[in-house]
């Protein structure tokens, strides 16, 4: 009878511990989700309460220090990628911003329509900070990724046939002007990698929306990504180490950050369970390197080049799901929640210093399980 009870007492005292370590473990969950909730929200309305009378956006400041508690916004000179990718985040950020995102796209759409069908460029403002870093056609990437997401989602038809003839016509503009080695690389921008990623990204997502995209297209921009990763691109200098191999994979004409080439493969690379099964042993090798905190760190201080190569990891790794991809999240998660300034903005320490950009990649980031 005594080895009974003790035996239920031991039992007991074991549930018990077991119920409190799930409290416990719920009560962290439930405290990190609405501080995640809570700086989506903190950065988003700041986004909304700067938007410009015309729906757009434009370069914070256009300074080069991160540090801007006394500097005075732009009021005029919007540009096209800032409005993009602020879009994209207040899309993600709740219904309550959909007439901010409306305007955004009117300012949009207004500038892709009175644009050539020649070239890449759908603006003729030059030489903004995000293109001085992304590309000089930036502008045209992150507009098609936008379009590419509000396709078929707008209030009445005549705007949903604007969206649609908008997106095709830069979708057309990529494809003619897609460089020989498969890239869009352009010279002109920092790290035009991410350029090359988003122009592929927006094609795909063109794709899933029933846009027609050439599959040469798509086959070349795979090849680029498979030979910059095993160290088989051909730059000015001719041919350098893959990221693989532990050296910059990026043209000549691209930063040397493995980083930026290592998230865009990795997102390239894993858009479909098939793509996900043919190029497993790549992925895995990629993923690996998310160990290495210096790696991660990508220039070695954060910024835009960092929170959208982030996304691109989040994405890829999202995909597959698993032990690697909740690793990764809360850590970057924490890293980006850490680097929120008071006011609800983020702020890069180096290239894309615009509270604006670095914001929205942030507001990305963080809402990325949110994401369709």
């Amino acid at each position: 009878m005594k080895s009974i009870v003790i035996g239920t007492s031991i039992a007991l005292l074991i549930v018990g511990a077991l119920w409190a370590q799930n409290i416990h473990k719920a009560e962290r969950v439930s405290t990190q989700v609405p501080s995640m909730a809570a700086a989506v929200d903190k950065g988003a309305k700041w986004l909304a309460s700067v938007q410009g009378a015309d729906g757009g956006w434009g370069q914070d400041g256009g300074e080069t220090s991160y540090v801007r508690t006394s500097e005075r916004l732009e009021s005029n000179g919007n540009d096209v990628a800032n409005t993009a990718v602020a879009a994209l985040a207040l899309l993600e950020a709740g219904k309550q911003y959909q007439p901010n995102v409306d305007r955004a796209i009117d300012f949009i759409l207004r500038k892709v329509e009175t644009s050539p069908a020649d070239g890449l460029a759908i603006t003729d403002a030059q030489g903004t900070q995000i293109e001085r870093k992304l590309g000089p056609y930036i502008d045209t990437f992150l507009t098609s990724m936008l379009l590419a997401k509000v396709d078929g989602t707008r209030s009445n038809t005549q705007r949903n046939v604007r969206v649609r003839q908008a997106l095709q016509k830069c979708v057309a503009k990529i494809v003619r002007n897609q460089k020989g080695d498969g890239s869009w690389n352009v010279a002109g921008g920092w790290a035009p990698v991410l350029g090359t990623s988003m122009a592929s990204r927006s094609l795909f997502e063109a794709q899933q929306k029933g846009v027609k995209v050439d599959e040469t297209v798509m086959a070349r921009a795979e090849t680029y990504t498979m030979k910059a990763i095993n160290g088989q691109t051909q730059g000015a200098a001719g041919v350098v180490s893959g990221v693989l191999g532990g050296a910059p994979a990026a043209p000549s004409e691209a930063a040397g950050v493995p980083l930026y080439q290592s998230a865009q493969a990795l997102e390239q690379l894993s858009r479909t369970e098939k793509d996900r099964k043919k190029n497993a042993p790549e992925i895995a090798a990629l993923s690996a390197q998310l160990a290495d905190a210096r790696f991660v760190n990508g220039f070695g201080s954060i910024g835009g080049e960092e929170f959208f190569s982030y996304l691109n990891i989040s994405d890829g790794l999202r995909r597959a799901g698993g032990d690697e991809w909740n690793k990764w999240h809360s850590q970057i998660t924490q890293k980006i929640l850490n680097l929120q300034n008071s006011d609800g903005t983020w702020a890069g320490h180096h290239c894309i210093t615009g509270r604006v950009a670095v914001t929205s990649a942030a507001i990305l980031n963080l809402s990325i399980n949110r994401a369709d």
